[in-house]
């Protein structure tokens, strides 16, 4: 994803409330996962029907007279529109996609049950595509992270990359969520995108074959100097399994200090980011919820984490959006731990995912914004790290990672007790605008 939403707090099977913030997620907005799914057949509707007297009674009655207008031009569709029969099952679609996209609210959407299920699908952890989260709220469907190891990620995708043709044909002015269909497809299967990248002057192509991708939602290893390092993708399913399996054999070997990855990150389960935070904190409140009338809910703690003493350094950059930003504001409220990175998307509100009836998609309403322990706002303006370290195209390609070669400078500096090297204030840069973002 060359960089990460979606964020869910809670799953309820069974026709409840599928209750998210990003996708991420990133799952943030519309940042969905790039992978394959069953095409749904929509059939057209068999005549042109009315609308009967029924039809509108159906409306609750203080209601009927504003609904008045749509009813009327629900039958002009019927009885006038050049190309009969109409598909009444996307005019429903389109009706409620407009409803949605009229609160101005990025991060409340409308999907159909297949964006639904593939916006949903990437906490399992497994995909069919060329792996990488995207943006489809701007005029070109744009790449915000890379899965490690993914056709996209070998290709040399990059965060903010722009996809302006697939396949070559052009796709200015085609809504960012039919080019990520387009995108989208089967293991095995080639798709050719053309790229307009941030600082190119000219158009770049790749050739992408999608795949099955299953990515590790928490993985560790052991630096040199005896640091850990704790790498976490998503917040999913089985994240918090996998995290502990690795902090299990990471402290084993009695490491002096510890690394946490969080870039790319786009989110996941909220209650995921509570138990993520548990591991490293002994104590206190993992984020604030507010709602519309401004009162906060407390998400705190759950005790027994395995490095809460540990040294440690948390890794951000651009793509670290919603419950990994939770998790990583958290961490620095409680001076926990130094960020280390560039200035995080900034995806700090919650949705509720409601699933529609009849298998018709679903709703996704913001509900609340997240603030951190120390009531920071993280919606559009992301976390500022304590040492500013950018990753620049040219490092990727050569295989440099300056910024985990800072972090660990920093935690080498404070297990050392020397000073901890920051960056100038002019370097800082601020937060990825989220016009629009998803998610």
């Amino acid at each position: 994803m060359g960089k990460t939403l979606q964020i869910v707090m809670l799953v309820v099977l069974g026709g409840a409330l599928l209750v998210g913030g990003f996708s991420g997620g990133f799952i943030a907005g519309h940042l969905l996962p790039l992978d394959a799914a069953a095409p749904i057949t929509v059939s057209s509707a068999p005549a042109a029907p009315t609308v009967s007297p029924d039809s509108q009674s159906a409306t609750p009655q203080d209601l009927q007279t504003l609904f008045q207008p749509f009813w009327q031009a629900w039958q002009l569709i019927h009885q006038q529109y050049v190309d009969q029969p109409v598909d009444n099952t996307k005019l429903m679609q389109g009706a409620i996609n407009g409803m949605i996209n009229s609160l101005g609210d990025a991060h409340s959407t409308y999907m159909d049950p297949a964006t639904y299920q593939q916006a949903t699908a990437d906490l399992a952890g497994s995909y069919e595509g060329i792996g990488a989260t995207v943006d489809t709220t701007g005029s070109f469907l744009t790449i915000v992270s890379t899965f490690a190891g993914s056709p996209a990620a070998k290709a040399g995708l990059e965060s903010g990359d722009q996809i302006v043709a697939v396949d070559h044909v052009d796709m200015t002015g085609t809504n960012p969520e039919l080019v990520r269909q387009k995108v989208i497809g089967p293991a095995g299967t080639t798709v050719h995108l053309t790229i307009d990248r941030p600082g190119q002057t000219t158009p770049l192509e790749f050739d992408i074959t999608r795949a099955k991708i299953d990515v590790p939602q928490a993985s560790g290893k052991m630096l040199p100097n005896g640091i850990a390092y704790v790498q976490v993708t998503t917040f999913g399913e089985t994240t918090t399994k996998e995290l502990t399996a690795a902090l299990q054999t990471l402290l084993a070997q009695k490491p002096r200090g510890l690394v946490l990855d969080l870039r790319d990150n786009g989110g996941g389960f909220v209650q995921t980011a509570i138990e993520v935070v548990s591991q490293f904190q002994g104590s206190g409140v993992v984020f604030y919820e507010q709602p519309a009338d401004g009162s906060k809910k407390a998400y705190n703690v759950i005790s027994g984490g395995m490095a809460t003493k540990i040294p440690m350094v948390v890794l951000i950059n651009e793509g670290t959006a919603s419950a990994s930003e939770i998790t990583a504001g958290a961490l620095q409220d409680y001076g926990r731990a130094k960020l280390v990175g560039v200035v995080s998307y900034g995806k700090g509100s919650e949705q509720i995912w409601t699933p529609l009836s009849d298998n018709s998609g679903a709703v996704r309403i913001t509900v609340a914004h997240w603030l951190t322990p120390n009531g920071r706002q993280i919606d559009k303006k992301g976390l500022t790290p304590d040492v500013y370290v950018p990753m620049t195209t040219a490092d990727r390609q050569a295989g440099r990672d300056p910024q985990l070669d800072a972090a660990v400078q920093v935690l080498m500096a404070e297990l050392n007790g020397s000073p901890i090297p920051t960056a100038a204030p002019t370097l800082m840069l601020t937060p990825t605008p989220v016009v629009a973002p998803t998610p």
